[in-house]
């Protein structure tokens, strides 16, 4: 059942966001560059998204729809302007050329070469702007034998090892279900924008930014990348276990799942103690170490799992907490949307749509004291915002406009 979710609380009307003042142009769709821009936007910059005029970005097709409108494009693009217009004609590039004029910051994900072609290239806009950020996200880089491969987070899910590290050992790997790879490539994408604004204070110049989907992805494999580089011994997938602690995992219990870590001795020892309420098995030689319960961590799982099935998953939870026992209830998507914590946090919330009423909301995991973040206005409608955004940053007149449309600019 889905949760009754409260209106969003505005910030302080007399607090700045923290990045006030700033203007980016995206030209980014799907994923890994609408997040990044998102996140920018709902840091309080001012987000235009050109859109192709008729279509629009492609994610707007993407169920599950409500009335028409698509819930993936929804969650992406909070807090944009949307620009309509047609880059195909020569009067559509002129004003997204005079829109660059406007900006800070421009990202972009299209296919390699398609930012050239239409004149939009770093290499064309910051001759006329050098002060212009330019970020330019990829799957495999703008240049080498992969430049031209489209790329989607499956693939570079598999192709990076990340899919090889997922799922029960004796069955083939598995892709993360959430777009892993776009999410954090956006997040990498957002803070080297940071980065680069932070080096423009200080020199005055802007710069070329690159980010790729697949250099991301291998970060992603946290350390066990360097751990194969440094022995030559590759990872292989523990499932919901751990090799180098024990007893970490999922475990059942009479009315659910939790799943429990116990990363150190001091840990287990409490989890023995005062979870468990077992002094034998704290004080057998077997577990007695970290590399012990290694050793005998089948043994170790099967005691544990056992134990743990005699009780309820609130009553463990609750002695593992008070232990300080990393653990927590293995929660459906339902369960966790509708935990009092999130609402406690005021993560979720419900805001105003154009034409759907109100939308349900996920903000970001962020809170400055001093300046908020901006409040949140749902994605636009496809071109909502062009002819205010042409007539407040072009100046232009409604017979400009008038022309900008006769001429197939705004499709």
């Amino acid at each position: 059942m889905k949760p009754k979710l409260p209106a969003f609380k505005p910030r302080p009307a007399d607090q700045e966001t923290p990045l006030t003042k700033l203007r980016v142009l995206d030209f980014s769709h799907f994923i890994a560059g609408p997040y990044a821009t998102m996140i920018l936007a709902d840091f309080g910059a001012e987000v235009i998204k050109i859109e192709s005029a008729g279509e629009g970005d492609g994610f707007r097709n993407y169920p599950p729809m409500i009335d028409g409108e698509s819930v993936p494009y929804l969650w992406v693009n909070r807090n944009k302007q949307s620009v309509a217009l047609d880059l195909k004609t020569a009067a559509g590039r002129e004003i997204a050329l005079a829109l660059v004029d406007q900006a800070d910051i421009l990202v972009e994900n299209f296919s390699t070469g398609v930012m050239g072609r239409l004149g939009l290239d770093y290499a064309t806009v910051s001759k006329r702007k050098p002060d212009l950020i330019y970020c330019s996200i990829s799957a495999y880089g703008r240049s080498g034998p992969y430049a031209g491969r489209s790329g989607f987070d499956p693939i570079v899910q598999a192709e990076s090892g990340f899919i090889s590290m997922n799922g029960d050992p004796q069955q083939p790997g598995f892709r993360a279900g959430p777009s892993v790879m776009d999410i954090s490539t956006a997040m990498m994408s957002a803070n080297a924008i940071l980065a680069a604004l932070a080096a423009r204070h200080r020199t005055g110049k802007g710069q070329l930014i690159e980010t790729t989907m697949i250099e991301t992805a291998v970060n992603m494999l946290g350390n066990f990348s360097l751990s194969y580089l440094a022995t030559g011994v590759g990872p292989t997938r523990f499932g919901n276990t751990q090799t180098t602690a024990s007893p970490v995992g999922a475990f059942e219990t009479k009315d659910g799942a939790i799943y429990l870590a116990c990363a150190n001795d001091r840990t287990f020892q409490r989890l023995a103690r005062d979870v468990l309420q077992d002094s034998k098995l704290a004080d057998d030689p077997d577990y007695a170490d970290s590399q012990k319960r290694r050793e005998n961590q089948k043994a170790l799982m099967a005691l544990v799992a056992d134990k743990l099935m005699q009780g309820e998953r609130a009553m463990w939870l609750e002695r593992m907490h008070a232990a300080g026992v990393p653990a927590g209830a293995i929660r459906t998507v339902e369960e966790a949307m509708n935990a009092p914590a999130l609402q406690e946090l005021g993560l979720l919330s419900e805001i105003p749509h154009p034409t759907l009423g109100s939308i349900p909301n996920v903000g970001l995991s962020v809170h400055f004291s001093g300046t908020p973040l901006a409040d949140p206005v749902a994605a636009p409608l496809l071109g909502a915002q062009t002819a205010e955004v042409l007539t407040r940053l072009l100046n232009f007149s409604p017979e400009q406009l008038r022309q900008a449309a006769e001429s197939g600019a705004l499709g």
